[in-house]
Parts: C-alpha cells; structure tokens; sequence
C-alpha cells in the first residue's frame, strides 16, 4: 500500500473579521481536499500537541509521523541541527537563531519585536551576516547559517534550562520581559546584545534599508535542545519513507528517522513556493519504490504569522490545485492499493500570529472508500461529525491496521 500525507503546515485557523466570521479554509476553493473529506472512511479532529508541551511545528509534525512527542522529543532546534549537517555530541546543547527586526534603541532590551523573520531575509544574505558574526562568538561555540532567517547555535558540553521565548509570539510587542534566562541565558544575551550593536551598519542591512525592507538588525534564540533520540522510521512501521519540505525542521527530522530527504528546487517555505515541484518530487518517489511520502508545506503558516489572509487562502488553494489534485490522481490511476492523510500540523490562527493548541481536521481516505457526507474540508465540518482522535500519532497505526 501507498501512504502520502498531505501536510499543510498551519493551514486550521479561527473565524475572523476579515473573512465576515469564517476561516481560511472556510472561504479557500479546495475542491480536491472537500472530495477526500467527502468520501474518507474517517474525517474530524484530531490533536496533535499533548497536554503539557508547547505547540510547535516540531511537536506536532512528529505526531503526524505517528512518533509520540511525549517520548524522545529533545527539542526543536537539535532537529535543524541535523538536518544542516551538523554532529552533534550527546551532551551539546542547541539553540535556533532567528535573524529578526527589532526597532531602534540604545538599549536592546527597549526595543520592540517588529519582524521574526527580518523580512524573510534571503539566504545569500543570512549567509553574510552569519559570516559577519562569528567575531562575537566565544571559542568552541558554533554559529551556523540556514536557510533564511532560521539559523543554529551549539554550545559544546552544556546544560539546558534557559528560559526563551519564540519571536513569533511576540510580534509587535517589547521584549524587555522575553530576553533569555536561567540556564545559559547570560550568555545568549550577551551574544545578542553584541550582535545588535554589530548588525546596524552592515552593508546587507543598508541595502535593505535603501529598499525599504525589514533589516535583519539583530539575532534571537530559542528552541533549546540535546541529541535527538527518535526512533527509525522503518523499523518502526515497516515503510520505506521520504519527506518533502523546504524547512530545516522538516528535513532535519526526516534525517533522524531514517527517512529519504527530497529536494525540490524553488521550496522557499513561503508562499513564494514550488507546489508543482513538491507533487512531481512525491509522485516519482511512489513510481521509485517508496512506501510513505510525507509533503510539507509551509506557506500557510508563515502566512499565519504575518497577517496575510489574502496569502494564506492562495497558499491552501495553491495545495489543493498543485497538489493535492495531481497526487490523488495519480493514486487513482496506479493501480496500487493507497491511503491518504490529509491535515495540519496545528492551527495559526491570522488573528493571533502564532501556533494554537487546538485540534485539528484531519481526512483519512483509503481507496474504496465512498461514503457520501455532504461537507467541506473545514473545521466546522471536521467537528460536526463528532469524531475526536486525542492523540494524533496513532493515524499512522490506524492506517496500518494496528490499533
């Protein structure tokens, strides 16, 4: 049997004014994604974030995988590490590093957050400023760059306890009262104190100045984390796998679970995508042997964080259309028995910018399956139908036949 996910990073939101009262998925056209709903053997909510952990693309991505977060999980950044190639000891710890905008000020610690991704700064121009800042890093430290603004710091033989705060979830907010503490947080602090005071001038920052851009005028750490120790993916579940994402996050966890990690050229993680390129990278490693595809898609969630309805509704129609609708009908037309999960991560709501704990709609469509439901892929629809899953990451077992 072929497995493929369809994972629309963020896409669950919550009625806002700007939709008169609706969702993203209330007013998107995603006819493909509404037939699966239709004619799913299961369609409802499912939650992804265990009671007692933070709602991370991390946490609920790996319960999607069907990997318990609650077991194992050693935090976000650990996984990116992996995933930039990077050899981590078991006793390392890791942070991201955000390139972000913060006003002016002469203190950091009286500016606000105005931007977490500094304009979704390229990577050409990350790679600089990281190049710029090693200056500012202790010795064995290590400061490495990503894609975009997403970038890694290691601290060789720490400990963990610092006390951090996504940028995401302070938009628009002073962060006097979100700067690092407690374990390493003098630290970090120090290094982005030194980073702000350094970033100002930099010829990158000048440039986006002069073209009205966000300048990526200082760095901000969070995600702390060890050593991932997540179980193999085949071993697991007997499948052979492969991920497609144009996130770290993404790819790093397809590394540390033994899946096949697929490039697509022109994946941004924006709604600046390839959402072509991510069907055809799926459908030719079906054709090539592969049991599971797991398809990643981003845009809509950083459109959650930026306040970018009109983006959020292209990026879900954009999956549905490039997609979902060429997968689904190459699973029809192959002959080979299949399974599809159709879902978020965890919602982004526009109104908030940032992840929310609740859960979300998922699709579980075999083939053969024909019930006839007269709904859309919506949230409302999902809960209506009164089926709840509590723990997301047995889907894959119900796919599978286990429970």
């Amino acid at each position: 049997m072929k497995i493929v996910v369809f994972l629309g990073d963020g896409m669950a939101d919550e009625p806002n004014a700007v939709f008169n009262g609706k969702t993203a998925l209330d007013v998107s056209q995603h006819p493909n994604m509404d037939a699966l709903a239709r004619r799913a053997g299961l369609f409802g909510l499912a939650k992804t974030v265990p009671e007692g952990m933070s709602a991370g693309s991390d946490v609920a991505n790996l319960s999607v995988l069907g990997y318990n977060p609650a077991l194992g999980y050693t935090g976000r950044s650990p996984l990116e590490a992996v995933s930039m190639g990077i050899d981590l000891e078991e006793d390392d710890v890791t942070y991201r590093c955000n390139f972000v905008t913060l006003s002016r000020a002469d203190k950091l610690e009286e500016t606000t957050m105005l931007d977490y991704s500094a304009g979704e700064i390229s990577t050409a121009e990350a790679h600089e400023l990281i190049a710029s800042l090693q200056g500012i890093v202790g010795e064995g430290l290590s400061l490495v760059a990503g894609v975009s603004y997403r970038n890694c710091l290691v601290l060789p033989h720490a400990q963990t306890g610092a006390k951090l705060t996504p940028p995401h979830d302070i938009t628009g907010k002073p962060v006097h009262d979100c700067l690092p503490s407690g374990q390493n947080g003098a630290l970090l602090l120090d290094l982005m104190e030194k980073a702000y005071a350094r970033l100002a001038d930099h010829p990158v920052n000048q440039k986006r100045r002069a073209l009205g851009q966000n300048e990526a005028n200082a760095i901000w750490f969070w995600g702390e984390g060890t050593k991932p120790k997540l179980a193999n993916f085949y071993e697991t579940f007997g499948l052979r796998g492969a991920v497609i994402s144009a996130v770290d996050l993404m790819k790093g966890i397809g590394k540390c679970i033994g899946l096949r990690v697929l490039e697509v050229e022109g994946a941004t993680g924006t709604y600046h995508t390839n959402f072509k390129g991510k069907a055809e990278a799926a459908m030719a490693a079906l054709q090539s042997g592969c049991d599971y595809v797991y398809i990643h898609v981003e845009a809509a969630d950083e459109c959650g964080h930026q306040n970018q309805p009109k983006e959020k509704v292209y990026s879900i129609e954009q999956i549905d259309a490039q997609i979902v609708g060429p997968v689904m009908d190459y699973l029809e037309n192959s002959g080979d028995d299949w399974a599809v999960l159709l879902m978020p991560d965890h919602p982004t709501p526009l109104a908030k910018g940032t992840h929310t704990k609740d859960p979300v709609p998922f699709v579980l469509c075999r083939k053969g399956d024909a019930e006839a439901r007269n709904v859309r892929y919506t949230e409302t629809d999902a809960a209506a139908t009164g089926l709840y899953i509590p723990a997301a990451h047995e889907l894959l077992r119900l796919i599978l036949g286990h429970l």
